[in-house]
């Protein structure tokens, strides 16, 4: 190898390293592409005071809504590579949305540096109580008896909750209205009020109104039935295993971010995760904790990203 290059390689090294020794010497951005209300923001902030703890500075959580995750996600790829401004990284965000978008401004496959993922989580369709069925034969009996009639909400256009109730209807043979809304916070609250019979969303930001019983649980999307929602179906059982996808939750950054910095935010994740009243917030949800490494993150985002890619390629889905 050229001695140019083996002094500019040694050069990065000792500056990436020197980097994560003072690193973080300021205020840490972590930033939610949803409203608020919704499972990523209620994972942000279950983790950002820990994680805020293991790495000794402050973590600030910051919302950045709209075009279905896609405008947060974008300000993440486009900021500085420094381990300052991060971002949570979705299923919607870095699979389904790009899948889906011919326009989105990012690649999510090269554009950001995986860092970890946080927790899996189980994502669920659920109906407000005035819906005439209360179980999923009923449900299904209902839709199919009358279609086009009835609406459902979700994250976003191009977000998880989009995509999966798209490959729903078409397997399932049903119609029903997309409603897409600036995050699930909004899309719960106008479902619990009534302005929408049903939202396919994850369990975390869900569960709260079912367990009130201002919503109802019809199928979930899951390894196995959940001990929250134990009469609860999963895809799986009711023949629709494609559909049968749980959500991730992780943490990236911009690219170029140095390995230094980002094994540092792997371990002060790992750490957080390690104080039981984090672990419970986030296992209390139905969630699964996963704290993998940054190459496994990275490779869960691209299998990710194909699965999706070929549902909208095979069911000819399009944001028309």
């Amino acid at each position: 190898m050229h001695r140019r290059t083996l002094f500019a390689l040694s050069l990065l090294a000792v500056t990436g390293a020197a980097m994560a020794q003072g690193y973080p010497n300021k205020v840490i951005k972590l930033q939610v592409p949803f409203a608020p209300g919704g499972t990523t923001d209620i994972i942000a902030r279950t983790i950002s005071d820990a994680l805020g703890r293991a790495l000794g500075q402050t973590v600030v959580v910051e919302n950045r809504a709209g075009g279905g995750g896609i405008i947060g996600a974008n300000e993440t790829a486009k900021a500085a590579p420094d381990g300052y401004s991060l971002g949570m990284a979705t299923v919607s965000t870095t699979a389904a949305n790009p899948a889906i978008n011919p326009r989105t401004p990012y690649n999510p496959l090269t554009d950001f540096t995986p860092i970890i993922n946080i927790a899996a989580t189980p994502n669920v369709i659920a109906v407000h109580p005035s819906f005439p069925a209360k179980d999923y034969k009923g449900f299904v009996a209902e839709l199919k008896k009358n279609p086009g009639k009835y609406s459902y909400s979700s994250s976003g256009t191009g977000g998880i909750g989009h995509l999966q109730m798209e490959l729903y209807k078409n397997l399932s043979g049903t119609f029903v209205t997309h409603i897409p809304y600036r995050g699930a916070g909004p899309a719960l609250n106008d479902t619990v009020a009534g302005q929408v019979l049903m939202t396919f969303d994850n369990l975390p930001s869900a569960l709260p109104f079912i367990q009130s019983n201002r919503l109802v649980p019809i199928v979930v999307a899951a390894p196995q039935r959940l001990s929250q929602l134990p009469n609860v179906p999963t895809f799986k059982e009711v023949g629709l295993e494609p559909v049968n996808r749980m959500a991730y939750y992780g943490i990236y950054g911009p690219k170029g971010m140095s390995k230094e910095v980002v094994d540092k935010i792997n371990a002060g994740v790992r750490k957080a995760l390690e104080d039981p009243a984090v672990k419970k917030r986030i296992e209390d949800t139905g969630s699964i904790i996963i704290a993998n490494t940054p190459e496994q993150f990275a490779a869960q985002i691209k299998a990710e990203f194909d699965v999706y890619k070929k549902v909208v390629e095979s069911s000819r889905l399009t944001l028309e």
